[in-house]
């Protein structure tokens, strides 16, 4: 599966257009993470577990993406879009959506 944040794959013609996509990873974040990335910014430097959160989630959710895809029979999704949101009481939460439109391939 070519995943693509540009409208097109470069020296291949989009033949379908299957439909929009998307893959959604909502991911909490615990009360050490928190603490320690409380302690960080007081001492200045960057937080590692939040870094790492939410590269899993983006991860997760281009997978989901890219299975959805599959399932539609695209070749390619283009036009990805990552979208980051903080949801549920005091933001314990993260939201990470992914989305682009699943295409056919010459």
């Amino acid at each position: 599966m070519i995943l693509s944040t540009t409208p097109s794959i470069e020296g291949r013609t989009i033949t379908e257009y299957k439909g929009v996509v998307f893959g959604e990873v909502i991911s909490g974040v615990n009360f050490f993470r928190d603490f320690a990335a409380s302690v960080r910014n007081l001492i200045g430097g960057r937080s590692g577990s939040y870094e790492d959160e939410l590269v899993k989630a983006r991860t997760q959710a281009m997978r989901e993406l890219s299975e959805r895809a599959a399932e539609m029979g695209a070749d390619a999704v283009v036009g990805i879009d990552i979208d980051y949101e903080v949801l549920g009481e005091n933001g314990g939460m993260l939201m990470v959506t992914a989305s682009g439109t699943a295409v056919k391939l010459a």
